[in-house]
Order: C-alpha cells, then sequence, then structure tokens
C-alpha cells in the first residue's frame, strides 16, 4: 500500500539494513584500538614466562624466547625472536632465508641485526586484533622452530621457486631494468 503517493521500496531499505550492518561491524569489532596494556595481557595469557615493563616485554613459549617492543606515540609495534648469531649463518642459510621471506615466512619475516637472525613481526599497533597477535605468535614462533629446515611460519606456501637449488644456467651480469 502506499502512504501519501509513496511506495516503500522494499529492496531500498533491505540494502540499508546489510549496509548498516556492515558499518557497526566494521567500526565496533574490526577496530581494536590495541596497547599496551591489552598487549600484556594477550602476554601473560599465551606465555610460560614474561618479564619487563609495558611497551618492553621478553617472555617465553615452549622454550622459545619473544621479545615484543612498541611505541604507542608513532603506533608501531614488533615482536621479535632470536634464532642464531649471523657470523654462524653461512651463504646457504642466508640465502634459503631471504627466499622463504618470500615464499613461506608469510606475515613475519628474517632479519638481522645487532649480530643476530630474527623471525620478525612489525605492524602498526593500534589496528592489531587479539586474533592478529595470536597468529603473529604462533608465525614468529615456527619461522623460529623451522629456520634451517623448512623456513616456514605456517603450512600456506606461495607458488614459485622453492627448491633452494642454485639455476644452472649462466649468471650474467645484473643491470638495473626499470619495471
Amino acid at each position: 500500500m502506499t502512504t501519501n503517493g509513496i511506495e516503500p521500496n522494499i529492496n531500498i531499505l533491505k540494502k540499508l539494513d546489510v549496509s548498516i550492518l556492515f558499518f557497526i561491524l566494521f567500526n565496533f569489532s574490526f577496530s581494536q584500538n590495541m596497547n599496551n596494556d591489552k598487549l600484556q595481557e594477550l602476554f601473560i595469557e599465551a606465555s610460560d614466562s614474561i618479564q619487563g615493563t609495558k611497551g618492553r616485554w621478553q617472555f617465553n613459549i615452549k622454550e622459545v624466547t619473544f621479545i615484543c617492543l612498541t611505541d604507542e606515540t608513532h603506533n608501531r609495534m614488533r615482536i621479535i625472536s632470536p634464532i642464531i648469531e649471523s657470523f654462524k649463518l653461512t651463504e646457504e642459510l642466508k640465502t634459503n632465508a631471504l627466499l622463504a621471506n618470500f615464499h613461506t615466512a608469510l606475515d613475519v619475516k628474517y632479519a638481522i641485526s645487532d649480530d643476530v637472525l630474527w623471525s620478525v613481526f612489525i605492524h602498526p599497533l593500534k589496528e592489531l586484533t587479539e586474533a592478529q597477535i595470536n597468529d603473529a605468535l604462533q608465525q614468529v614462533y615456527f619461522a623460529n622452530v623451522t629456520f634451517g629446515t623448512t623456513y616456514s611460519s605456517t603450512s600456506l606456501v606461495f607458488p614459485g621457486k622453492t627448491n633452494n637449488e642454485p639455476s644452472k644456467e649462466k649468471k650474467e651480469e645484473f643491470t638495473k631494468q626499470k619495471i
């Protein structure tokens, strides 16, 4: 029926309801506004032991050491785990770590700093969700314990050359090309 000559369009109302629902879910469910207090709670829950202060923690999960450093002012956070002293790395291990950064390490990366090879997860702090923190801890852990074997942070592998055999093609001098 019409009121004042205007027929309500049910399809438009349904689309509006769905749009409003997505807006509410996006703004309230996915927007975590992560901070040091929440991170500390999550690390206490996940770890076997923890020490440090808000913004600078060291903790262990299954005998693997983690360090988390945050900067709330600049909205940055990193979770790192030491793997091996860098002077002990062979060229093959370094190459395999770089290949893994592209194919199997996913959200974490292998990186060298202060003469140590680390498993590293870096992300803006306040945009993180609790699920992302838990996933980051798992990936940092697995990248650490699989270093030297599968170099993987999860079971997912992006396609490409993942065997670590050097190319048998003649190596030509490298020249930079514009893409």
